[in-house]
């Protein structure tokens, strides 16, 4: 997802998809470990990912308290 697409989105909808990227991380983190990794690539995908979320996720907030 681009950053323009997060910034779209309503709180709630940022928090979904913040933990879903969160498991998805970890399943492919468990992946690597047993050395069933296809695409290594998306480890540094999913990491960027959910710093673009909780970036967003933290700007929302700070708004919506001022």
């Amino acid at each position: 997802m681009t950053s323009k697409e997060i910034r779209e989105l309503p709180v709630a909808e940022i928090e979904t998809k913040l933990r879903e990227t969160r498991e998805q991380l970890v399943q492919l983190r468990l992946r690597k470990n047993t050395g069933q990794i296809e695409k290594p690539h998306m480890l540094r995908v999913y990491r960027k990912d959910i710093a673009r979320l909780e970036t967003a996720l933290t700007a929302k907030k700070s708004t919506a308290a001022a």
